[in-house]
């Protein structure tokens, strides 16, 4: 049986990814930095609840530890969080070198239509906020350490996020600035799942939104059989 830690669990998108490993013949372990959160964790179906801060490197190897895979949909809260080092890079990071050493063996990463190639993608606004709040930059930073880990890895990078239902028609592109919209957490969930036993979504990075989300003409549009969970 395998065991996997979702970081960011207490967190919307991390809360999905919960209710989405929910069934599978799997441990999963929830990472938060609240230990009030952890009875609310256990009823979306987290197996074990770890509380702790991925800014602390001995935090992030004690949450890895004796996992096969990370879900990681860690992200900064705007206000007093930006003013020192961002869990979306510093953080992150940490938990990609204590993933490699511990011998995890996949990676899902969410990051964020604006990072790298994709920046055409976001919205102005999108590109303004997140260039000066430091989160453009330290998704970036996660996302090149990912890449040069050994670990067989996915990264997501969503549009816009939504609190719409699942729809499992999630549109892909591969090659940066491919398509722009938004995406539900839900469905954004699904997809980080379905990624642990899509082998075609290893070692990739996906620009993704929902069909219902897409704004304009999708480019560069990849198809894959994702294995979304049941």
């Amino acid at each position: 049986m395998r065991r996997i830690l979702v970081a960011g669990a207490s967190g919307g998108t991390g809360r999905h990814v919960l209710s989405a490993l929910s069934g599978r013949d799997a441990t999963v372990r929830a990472l938060t930095r609240s230990a009030e959160k952890a009875a609310s964790l256990e009823a979306l179906g987290a197996d074990e609840v770890v509380t702790g801060d991925l800014l602390d490197s001995d935090d992030a190897a004690r949450a890895a530890a004796d996992c096969d895979a990370v879900l990681c949909a860690v992200g900064t809260d705007y206000g007093p969080a930006l003013l020192g080092d961002l869990v979306d890079g510093t953080g992150t990071v940490n938990l990609v070198e204590v993933a490699e050493a511990a011998g995890v063996e996949q990676f899902v990463l969410v990051s964020t239509i604006g990072v790298g190639d994709s920046r055409a993608g976001a919205s102005l606004v999108t590109r303004l906020t997140l260039r000066f709040t430091g989160i453009l930059a330290a998704k970036e930073r996660a996302e090149r350490r990912l890449r040069e880990s050994d670990l067989a890895h996915t990264i997501f990078r969503p549009g816009a996020l939504s609190d719409r239902p699942a729809t499992d028609a999630v549109l892909a592109g591969e090659g940066g600035d491919t398509v722009r919209g938004s995406i539900s957490r839900a469905d954004l969930a699904r997809v980080m799942v379905a990624a642990l036993d899509t082998p075609a979504a290893r070692d990739r990075t996906f620009e993704v939104v929902s069909e219902e989300g897409c704004l304009g003409e999708p480019r560069g549009l990849i198809d894959v059989d994702w294995a979304f969970p049941e």
